[in-house]
């Protein structure tokens, strides 16, 4: 009788043996698994949403030259768009901007509005020029894919060294502006991001042929040189840093051609190092030719890969 219960206890000490093992093994199989899916979103969405503001802020710099800063003739306009509002109160002069079509080059859709002010009397090629601009439901469909995203936020654009954009290889070498600020991004399946912004764009080159030079100014806590950082659409907070500065080409249809961001994402131990610059061969471009796509080196723990993705 006794040799019978010492078996059946043997029995069952093995098997919480074996299961304590298997459930270890499971643990650590577990923690070993990285998901790269969340930083290729991260990027996909930045590269995405950076493209579109890029755009926009290309608008609202146009309308702030073209009109001098007083916005009394409204004969110039960006594509797709109409300059439908205009109000003075006290020292600060308002415009709303209406958009209702194609970008210039036919490759986004525009809905919604952006509403700029600036003092009166402001004219935009003085050194330190700025003007504050609201998106208002400014919803952006890519015509290629027919995903969209609603932007809504606040950020300033400030001309650092004067001039305009368009005399840059012309009258001045160089053109400057430092545009911060803090947005939310809808994006169509339902999910959100909210990020903040601090981006410096250099203009330089000649006419049609404009080089634009993307660095990050931002700063928070022990990191430097951000050019955005806020709240992903999983709710993780995320860093995002500018370490060799990205260039982009107009004759590229302004599509990075070189540069590198690092994506830290640190309550989950993981990063990503953006590398732009290659084509659909997932090549290096070399000379003159134009990118298609990027290369992305995740590391999340001691789990590392590399994926490339089209911009």
């Amino acid at each position: 009788m006794k040799t019978k219960k010492f078996s059946n206890l043997a029995i069952i000490l093995v098997s919480a043996i074996v299961l304590t093992f298997a459930s270890c093994a499971k643990d650590d199989l577990n923690q070993g698994t990285a998901d790269p899916s969340s930083l290729e979103q991260l990027s996909a969405d930045e590269t995405n949403v950076e493209s579109v503001l890029k755009d926009a802020e290309s608008d609202i710099t146009s309308v702030m030259s073209n009109n001098s800063g007083s916005f009394k003739s409204t004969s110039w306009r960006p594509c797709g768009a109409s300059i439908d509002s205009l109000a003075i109160a006290n020292d600060t002069i308002t415009i709303r901007i209406t958009f209702n079509g194609l970008t210039c080059n036919d490759k986004r859709s525009r809905t919604g509005k952006i509403e700029l002010k600036t003092k009166v009397g402001t004219q935009w090629n003085q050194v330190g020029a700025a003007v504050v601009c609201k998106f208002i439901d400014f919803n952006v469909t890519r015509v290629a894919t027919g995903k969209s995203v609603k932007l809504n936020g606040t950020k300033t654009i400030v001309n650092v060294i004067g001039g305009h954009r368009w005399q840059v290889g012309t009258l001045i070498t160089s053109y400057v502006e430092r545009i911060s600020g803090s947005m939310q991004a809808s994006f169509d399946n339902g999910t959100n991001r909210t990020w903040n912004i601090a981006r410096q764009i250099t203009y330089t080159g000649t006419p049609n042929q404009y080089i634009l030079t993307i660095d990050g100014f931002g700063s928070t806590g022990n990191y430097q040189n951000l050019v955005v950082w806020g709240s992903n659409r999983q709710g993780e907070e995320f860093f995002t840093q500018i370490t060799q500065s990205v260039v982009c080409r107009q004759a590229c249809d302004w599509d990075p051609v070189s540069g590198i961001k690092i994506h830290q994402i640190p309550s989950d131990i993981k990063s990503a190092t953006i590398t732009f610059g290659y084509n659909a061969n997932n090549e290096p471009v070399t000379g003159d030719e134009c990118p298609a796509r990027y290369r992305i080196d995740w590391q999340r723990n001691n789990n590392s890969g590399t994926n490339f993705l089209p911009l």
